[in-house]
């Protein structure tokens, strides 16, 4: 059996680990090097690196039996294109999806990272931003010095930061997930008052983050993941199983 992974994701990696060890032949697609570095080598597996279009899925997809969708949940035009794709090419689809976490009380949940936004601009003191590089412009309506944006130690991350006014003493430049300590530590040395984040389960460290924020006295601000359908990767492997049988 052939199968391709589009991940990038910690539970990705474990999975095409986990299909390897079956006997079946995994081509993992990463989109960035850091994604290549995480995945590693590992017999079995072979890694393509970089973005790809939808022209581009669609042409790795072909000769492949079954694809597993193992992007982030909040990856909505990766798990669009690559549904697509997989019609295009006539290849079984399955998306693994990442549990989601408890909300502890007194959170608050916005539908998006604008939404959120639109409620801090009406709200004073520091906000560190743990929602990643891509949502920083949605923050532009506050005040650049506000900000404490949490974003990958690359050039994209760091530029995004910049193109976004962001004073170079605000930028947390650092790969996690993160322990609840060092969350603390940063919340407590930059004296965030707001801590805005996704739902990224435990693979995300949401809990070590939660608990941080409760701790501090800060406001824990979670933006809602977009709904959809999918499969534990328990359920994924044992289809998998089947398949090799």
């Amino acid at each position: 059996m052939r199968a391709v992974i589009f991940s990038g994701t910690t539970e990705g990696r474990v999975f095409s680990k986990q299909l390897a060890a079956l006997g079946a032949e995994v081509l993992v697609s990463v989109a960035t090097p850091l994604g290549a570095e995480e995945q590693g080598e590992r017999s079995g597996i072979t890694v393509h690196c970089g973005r790809l279009t939808p022209e581009e899925m669609t042409a790795l997809l072909q000769g492949a039996d079954l694809c597993v969708d193992a992007t982030h949940p909040y990856a909505v035009e990766a798990t669009r294109n690559i549904r697509a794709a997989c019609k295009t090419a006539g290849t079984e689809y399955r998306r693994l999806l990442r549990p989601e976490s408890p909300l502890p009380a007194g959170s608050m949940v916005f539908a998006s990272a604008a939404h959120a936004a639109g409620f801090l601009a009406r709200t004073q003191g520091n906000v560190l931003l743990a929602t990643g590089a891509k949502e920083l412009s949605a923050f532009a309506v506050l005040e650049p010095a506000r900000l404490f944006p949490r974003v990958l130690p690359t050039r994209e991350g760091i530029a995004a930061c910049e193109g976004a006014d962001i004073p170079h003493k605000n930028i947390i430049a650092m790969q996690g997930p993160f322990s609840y300590a060092l969350n603390r530590a940063l919340m407590e040395q930059f004296a965030i008052r707001f801590l805005v984040t996704k739902d990224g389960g435990a693979a995300g460290g949401f809990e070590e983050k939660a608990r941080a924020a409760q701790d501090t006295g800060a406001q824990l601000i979670v933006i809602r993941r977009p709904a959809e359908q999918g499969e534990t990767a328990e359920q994924i492997l044992t289809h998998c199983k089947e398949m090799l049988q």
